[in-house]
């Protein structure tokens, strides 16, 4: 089939599903309802499903009421049982894959179940959605001339007892429908090779050739192939190397640290920026909007949700709340219940609703990631946007931060110990400490009572990194690429001493009044 015809057909049926999604946009809580209903009917049976009575119950207060919140190690012995082969724990259909995931430096992975349901009618799903809302916002669009430049995680699939396991993107590259593999790039070989440096050779070597119209990775790892094609093209920017570029999909990460080094790199108006948020545990949301940063919460794709407002988190008063019950602009814990088996699953993510009508969500952080050690409350979403705010004031660029408590020792103060990666270092350091400090002041209001008058924290510190040190401290832990991220934000100061100590000499902490050769 010609290109051009082929380009015109696929949009064409993509955008037959926005229509579909008027259903939900207009009665979300019928379908959320119904959704809870089929997963409750069909699981009836499963050791899980007799264990809290599964069968005849018929609303959500009684499934609030018998099924209690769970965490990893609350399933764990289910999930290892499945992965042994045994059949009908949590799910009535036989579950073969498991999307490995764990903390950055955890040696205990998480074996996440992934369904044949959850890989059709959620992944597969989201990104023909992903698409589909894309063409539906731009109908010259002329992705499909062209192939999408993937960039997925860098473990192979490993087979046990008869279950395989591996990165998701790994798991999905292998079960990837004909019409998405053959307007993919790089191949599924190169995709799923395991050693990431030499894999990312690979996939320069066999990309730079082709008619690549968009991109798909998490943007600090693709920031690195990125500057490796420039690097071995001698190119100014991507334009030069893929003139017919027009869209780059990302997620996993907050995207606006690196937002400005993407500019350079796409020095054209035109070129588009969509977010997705994604994760072992399923799919859950996409940019709906040319030139939005907020995200369409996507309810039926087998997922039925709940929510624990942040500031009951964790306490006596904790309470949850179904999609109907939340409100714009408060911090939520994300709870999830879906067609892979997993029942009211607490997944670590936070989120913040921008619109209830229709239902519009930001990515805030990670239950765990956060500083609150003296009543600061500090998540990402607040270090992400002052970050931003700093290096646009003050001309500089990071690759990666960290951020840990300096802890109150005797008369002496607290206060937050940065670790910061620059690729372009700031001319004066003390005036981004006081930009980065009064970005944090205006935004995150616990922050400012606690900095008043140095009442409470100290003005921040900041050491700066080597290059390359995040890099390296990943590579210690074989997490290189994919999914795998340096943590942002921590209430101990496990990971920055790490670190630090891989500094070595250049391990030099700064503070207001001091000065720092850069």
């Amino acid at each position: 089939m010609p290109i051009p015809l082929f380009n015109s057909i696929a949009s064409w049926w993509l955008k037959k599903r926005f229509y579909q999604m008027e259903l939900f946009l207009k009665y979300p809580e019928e379908v959320q309802v119904e959704l809870l209903n089929q997963l409750l009917i069909t699981a009836r049976n499963t050791d899980i499903g007799k264990k809290y009575g599964f069968e005849g119950m018929t609303n959500y207060e009684r499934f609030k009421e018998n099924v209690p919140i769970s965490k990893y190690e609350d399933i764990e012995p289910y999930i290892e049982r499945s992965r042994r082969g045994e059949p009908n724990v949590f799910w009535p259909t036989p579950i073969k894959w498991f999307a490995k995931s764990s903390g950055t430096t955890n040696a205990k992975s998480k074996f996440i179940p992934v369904s044949t349901e959850s890989l059709e009618d959620c992944h597969f799903k989201a990104g023909k959605d992903m698409l589909s809302l894309y063409f539906n916002n731009n109908e010259d669009s002329k992705l499909f001339t062209g192939k999408s430049l993937r960039l997925g995680g860098s473990k192979s699939l490993y087979e046990d007892n008869n279950t395989f396991f591996g990165d998701l993107s790994a798991i999905i590259i292998d079960n990837l429908p004909f019409w998405a593999e053959m307007s993919s790039t790089p191949s599924n070989r190169i995709s799923l090779m395991d050693e990431w440096e030499t894999k990312l050779e690979a996939i320069i070597n066999e990309t730079i050739e082709e008619n690549v119209t968009s991109l798909a990775g998490v943007p600090s790892w693709m920031l690195v192939l990125l500057n490796r094609v420039l690097e071995k093209t001698g190119k100014e920017n991507l334009f030069e190397v893929w003139d017919n570029l027009e869209v780059y999909f990302h997620g996993g990460v907050n995207f606006n640290p690196y937002r400005d080094q993407y500019k350079r790199l796409f020095p054209r108006d035109s070129f588009k920026y969509y977010e997705i948020y994604n994760a072992s545990e399923g799919f859950f949301a996409i940019q709906d909007r040319n030139n939005s940063d907020e995200l369409l919460l996507m309810l039926d794709y087998g997922i039925f949700y709940e929510f624990i407002p942040m500031d009951t988190f964790g306490t006596d008063r904790q309470e949850v709340v179904p999609l109907w019950g939340v409100e714009t602009g408060k911090n939520y814990a994300i709870v999830i219940t879906t067609n892979a088996g997993l029942w009211r699953y607490l997944i670590g993510d936070t989120v913040r609703f921008t619109s209830t009508s229709p239902y519009r969500i930001k990515v805030t952080g990670r239950t765990k990631h956060f500083i609150n050690v003296f009543g600061e409350e500090l998540i990402i979403e607040n270090t992400e946007e002052a970050l931003k705010k700093a290096c646009e004031e003050s001309g500089c660029e990071i690759v990666d931060y960290t951020v840990a408590p300096i802890f109150m020792n005797g008369k002496e103060k607290g206060g937050h110990e940065w670790l910061i990666e620059f690729r372009k270092h700031p001319e004066n350091i003390d005036h981004f400490i006081k930009l980065l400090d009064e970005g944090l002041k205006s935004l995150n209001s616990d922050y400012e009572a606690k900095r008043y008058n140095n009442m409470t924290l100290n003005m921040p510190r900041i050491n700066i990194a080597r290059k390359g040190l995040f890099y390296d401290w990943l590579k210690t832990y074989n997490k290189l690429g994919g999914q795998h991220k340096v943590p942002r934000l921590s209430n101990q100061r496990n990971y920055l001493e790490e670190m630090l100590g891989m500094n070595g000499a250049w391990s030099q902490p700064a503070s207001e009044g001091d000065s720092i050769n850069v």
